[in-house]
């Protein structure tokens, strides 16, 4: 597939060059899918793990293209976020039942092992921070509305929790992180105001903040390596900013949308494209380089609510899911061979 212009494809229809197809169709969940994430082994079949609307998660088979278990953990809650520990043997879900789960799935097996209470009423998703073998640190959302927890896994070890001083609202999103130039991790995380807030993790402390949004902040995604980050809301606008070498926040030209509202923000790990989930039933692809329009995705009828890339060994075989609140995920293969035209 070759970038468009996002204005041929939305504004000019005697210019407009063909819309993408997407690879295949994945139907069956049953409810809107809210959460997407990928498990590629060298060696065994692709697998697409997805929450849903009413609790349950899929883990689809994507040789045979069907759902090969379907795990059922958070009371009919939603599930809102998903991720793997050591393989994807180890799942962690997130739901609104205010839990997080780990599920055991070796061998064939489905069972919950250990769960954790967030107490947090709120749609912020986890994050998960890889710190040595066998080890992690979750940031989630805490009771306290604006609350930010963090804790060591498998231990469930408390490490900190993070509450500004200013009344910014709830917290809405948060990406950990770990960089080269700081001996501990720093968290990014959205408020209800519109504001970003950059933390120092191990001092507890708000190192930087910028009004980044007049709504508030839904989602974001952040580059370490280049530093760089962007947010959504319900704006017909993307905001993107990067951090400084002093750790400030600054905000760069936002990025204008055609329509409002934005789910979910994804940069691919090659950080060559980011995609971004619409409130208008699209998929919007941009050059992360430099926020240029690319691709827009047009296969559903609703609500795209999650994103993810693939973490497949072959560049080649790397693709995109979306989920939508019609209950289906779409599956791309995009800008997978070159990078010269995703600037």
């Amino acid at each position: 597939m070759t970038g468009g212009d996002l204005q041929s494809f939305e504004s000019d229809p005697v210019m407009a060059r063909p819309a993408p197809a997407p690879l295949y169709t994945l139907r069956g969940a049953g409810s809107p899918l809210n959460a997407l994430h990928f498990g590629c082994c060298e060696g065994d079949p692709p697998l697409l793990f997805s929450g849903s609307g009413q609790g349950s998660v899929h883990v689809w088979n994507l040789t045979t293209r069907r759902a090969e278990k379907v795990l059922e953990g958070h009371s009919g809650a939603s599930v809102t976020w998903l991720n793997t520990l050591h393989s994807r043997d180890t799942l962690i879900s997130q739901g609104r039942d205010m839990r997080v789960c780990l599920w055991d799935l070796a061998e064939g097996r489905g069972d919950v092992t250990d769960t954790l209470w967030t107490g947090s009423v709120g749609f912020c998703r986890c994050s998960l921070l890889e710190t040595g073998p066998g080890r992690w640190l979750l940031a989630h959302a805490g009771e306290a509305m604006e609350e930010v927890k963090i804790i060591e896994l498998p231990s469930k070890s408390p490490v900190c929790a993070l509450i500004p001083q200013a009344k910014l609202g709830m917290v809405m999103c948060i990406k950990l992180w770990q960089p080269d130039s700081s001996p501990g991790p720093l968290l990014l995380a959205g408020y209800e105001d519109g504001s970003l807030a950059l933390w120092d993790v191990s001092q507890r402390s708000v190192l930087s903040r910028a009004a980044a949004h007049p709504e508030p902040v839904m989602c974001l995604d952040f580059d370490p390596a280049g530093q760089r980050g962007i947010s959504g809301s319900s704006e017909k606008s993307l905001a993107s900013w990067m951090l400084d070498g002093q750790h400030r926040l600054q905000l760069q030209e936002p990025v204008a949308l055609v329509n409002p509202g934005i789910s979910q923000l994804c940069i691919r790990g090659d950080r060559k494209i980011v995609a971004s989930a619409g409130w208008d039933h699209r998929v919007r692809v941009f050059g992360w380089k430099k926020l240029r329009p690319l691709a827009v995705l047009q296969h559903h009828t609703d609500i795209v609510l999650s994103l993810a890339f693939s973490d497949h060994q072959d560049p080649r075989n790397r693709m995109l899911a979306a989920g939508s609140k019609d209950q289906r995920i779409s599956l791309w293969s995009i800008y997978n061979q070159g990078s010269s035209d995703t600037g």
